[in-house]
């Protein structure tokens, strides 16, 4: 089985599924002959043609109108914004459009061919425009799919998945990854399901959830557990919305325990969700309160973007104060 790193994984997903439907259709800021500004639509302009990979203005707005329009019109597109945190000025077209084309129509029409990838999340030393993690923003839309690989493995097989999905699906790529996550990668094509967490370790004292880079955190922070004696269960959402309720709350339900950890701001972050969902769902069960583990409400700090990070010390520290409460 060959081994990949995040961006190679990213690159043969969408080579195949350009190869398997002349529908498949990739752009973006720089993505043709360029290959994009982290190199994951490399070559794909080279072999299926300027018509079918191909740069875009930059401008985030028209990129999703202008995917949107293909998608109702029975194109697969998949639209790459260069940087999460540029996706804002496309965030009407994301909310009012691409998440509400079946609902108003009946489902007469729809755009659930469309893909948006964007890379998102710290750790580059990118400053506050090129480190946020937005995910909670759509998370909040009915409409719309979430999805965030945690390693090369699950980004080609949740990219496939998403661009045959029937819904349109908003895939967040955790840049740190690109290069630094790598694995063996199967080259045949597969699909991973999408709203479906997966189980990474089995424990019985104390749950951990993330998803994304954050996963990698997470583990630090159950090694430096376990040498204390504190069996931790670790679950990777790896899809946001919709997100896998029944896995978590049949964890709590045997560990008592819960700690969930994202890089987003602590306020309205996703975490909220899984926190308020679990204890109405295992309230008796619970031994001590839902721990966050976030990032801080501040804008995303460069010169001091260690201390904001939610590392695995301070997730250690989380765990320690759930299991001694």
């Amino acid at each position: 089985m060959p081994t990949m790193n995040m961006l190679q994984a990213i690159n043969n997903a969408l080579d195949i599924a350009m190869a398997e439907d002349e529908k498949v259709i990739c752009f973006g800021e720089d993505v043709g002959i360029f290959g994009g500004v982290f190199r994951a639509t490399s070559h794909l302009q080279e072999k299926y043609g300027k018509a079918r990979c191909f740069n875009t203005p930059l401008v985030e707005q028209g990129i999703i109108g202008f995917a949107n329009g293909l998608a109702a019109q029975g194109s697969v597109p998949v639209a790459e914004i260069q940087f999460a945190d540029y996706i804002f000025p496309a965030f009407d077209q994301i909310v009012n459009e691409t998440a509400k084309f079946r609902y108003r129509s009946g489902d007469l029409f729809n755009v659930g061919g469309l893909t948006i990838r964007t890379p998102y999340g710290g750790g580059i030393s990118g400053g506050l425009y090129h480190s946020q993690s937005p995910e909670a923003y759509f998370t909040h839309t009915p409409g719309l799919k979430v999805v965030v690989p945690r390693n090369p493995y699950q980004a080609k097989g949740l990219l496939l998945a998403s661009i045959r999905d029937p819904d349109p699906v908003l895939f967040l790529e955790p840049k740190r990854l690109y290069r630094a996550s790598v694995g063996e990668v199967p080259e045949d094509d597969y699909q991973l399901p999408i709203g479906e967490a997966e189980i990474t370790k089995e424990g019985s004292d104390i749950t951990l959830v993330g998803w994304g880079a954050q996963m990698e955190v997470i583990g630090k922070a159950v090694e430096l557990a376990e040498e204390q004696g504190i069996n931790c269960e670790v679950i990777d959402l790896r899809s946001l919305l919709p997100w896998d309720a029944d896995t978590v709350a049949e964890s709590v339900l045997k560990t008592g325990r819960l700690v969930v950890s994202h890089e987003a701001p602590l306020t309205g972050g996703f975490a909220g969700e899984i926190a308020a969902t679990i204890q109405a769902r295992c309230f008796l069960y619970l031994e001590s309160p839902i721990a966050r583990v976030t990032g801080l409400d501040t804008p995303f700090p460069l010169v001091l973007e260690k201390e904001y990070l939610p590392d695995h010390l301070k997730i250690f520290e989380a765990i320690r104060e759930s299991v001694n409460f």
